[in-house]
């Protein structure tokens, strides 16, 4: 099971939308509006920016790490991390 890291959690509130553990397999994170389930985001077994951090605070990645990949991720994810409210938008708001 994914762990949610406070980066989520902030930019979560920073959105207006909660977050809470995936009932869906294989995916991290589910979204809710208004009390209304909106997406499941978050391919569980891939990285993500807040665990990439995390990962380069206790030593495990190189400095500059969660950079390259963020850079990467929303590169190869251009398209449809911009239209708001699909999952893609929530991914990008939420994950990286």
């Amino acid at each position: 099971m994914y762990r949610i890291k406070e980066y989520t959690k902030y930019q979560a509130k920073r959105i207006g939308v909660t977050v809470k553990p995936s009932t869906v397999k294989g995916k991290k994170i589910d979204v809710f509006k208004n009390g209304k389930k909106v997406a499941s985001i978050g391919a569980i077994g891939m990285g993500d920016y807040p665990t990439f951090m995390l990962e380069e605070r206790q030593g495990k990645r190189p400095e500059g790490f969660a950079k390259k990949r963020r850079k990467a991720y929303k590169s190869r994810h251009q398209k449809n991390r911009v239209i708001r409210g699909t999952a893609g938008w929530y991914a990008d708001q939420l994950l990286w």
